[in-house]
């Protein structure tokens, strides 16, 4: 069996492509040992000491790595581990519907496409596949479409692909009038957190307080959910990715947020920074 690898942009993450299929299609995340129950693949190359991540796409996966690891020393150790898996026989992922993803804890996109919207929702889809996945694919991940309501395209960001919002929705507003803006599908799942007094004394602090500040530097902060004592915050644009992105939220957003509303007690981030875990969606909260 020869296995091919690939270097990408992000030097903690690399591709492998073992020559046989990986998935019939879509792409599955498991950014933790937990997840990876679900993939024989996965918990074998989670036995590696140093792997933080894996994706499994049709034809290759990536793989993830500790800061401070030596692809060196860790590549000969991840080849072997996809080398038993594929003499094993052992599926790639259980019970798991062929072409599904396995996006763990996540909930499913609330909505219908409309068949009046079939014509503008088929050039999204051929504009994704031409112009955004290709981009994807280079961050070593991907943009699944969910669903259109409203002018909102509603993606699947897998991996640390949330950045392209920005530039899909400029894309796709330029050749599809009728799009006006994408977001992530889970923006359109009701959170009944956010239509309470915690929740609009948190977004008030956001909109009046914090992202007029990070604005300047690109940056956006969107509250995804509050439950119970805890808000729950996703950092946008210049703010996804950010080496200082926990000092932000430590020192500053948590901060801000505690102080103006005292029924909040912790401040919890979801951004997938590097395509690693996801602490709301993940737990299925």
């Amino acid at each position: 069996m020869f296995i091919q690898t690939e270097a990408m942009p992000d030097p903690m993450r690399m591709k492998f492509f073992p020559g046989e299929s990986v998935l019939s299609s879509g792409a599955a995340d498991f950014p933790d040992e937990e997840a990876a129950e679900r993939s024989p693949l996965a918990s074998r190359l989670f036995e590696v000491n140093g792997v933080e991540g894996v994706t499994l796409y049709d034809e290759f996966l990536t793989v993830t790595c500790a800061e401070g690891s030596d692809w060196q020393m860790l590549k000969p150790l991840i080849l072997g581990s996809i080398m038993d898996h594929y003499t094993s026989g052992d599926p790639i992922v259980i019970d798991m519907p062929a072409g599904a993803a396995a996006d763990e804890g996540a909930e499913d996109y609330p909505f219908e496409d409309s068949e009046d919207d079939r014509e503008t929702i088929d050039q999204v889809i051929e504009l994704m596949q031409s112009r955004v996945q290709p981009a994807a694919e280079q961050m070593g991940g991907e943009v699944i479409y969910k669903g259109f309501k409203d002018g909102t395209v509603y993606v699947d960001f897998v991996g640390p692909t949330m950045a392209l919002a920005g530039g899909m929705t400029n894309v796709l507003a330029h050749y599809v009038p009728e799009v006006t803006m994408v977001k992530d599908y889970r923006d359109a799942i009701p959170k009944p957190g956010l239509d309470t007094p915690e929740g609009r004394a948190v977004q008030q602090v956001l909109d009046e307080r914090i992202n007029p500040a990070v604005a300047g530097h690109g940056g956006h902060i969107a509250l995804i959910d509050v439950k119970s004592d805890t808000a729950y915050i996703r950092l946008e644009g210049g703010c996804q990715g950010c080496g200082m992105a926990d000092v932000t939220l430590k020192q500053g957003v948590e901060v801000e947020i505690k102080s103006a509303v005292p029924a909040i007690l912790q401040v919890l981030d979801v951004t997938d920074h590097a395509g690693g875990e996801n602490p709301y969606y993940a737990q299925g909260k």
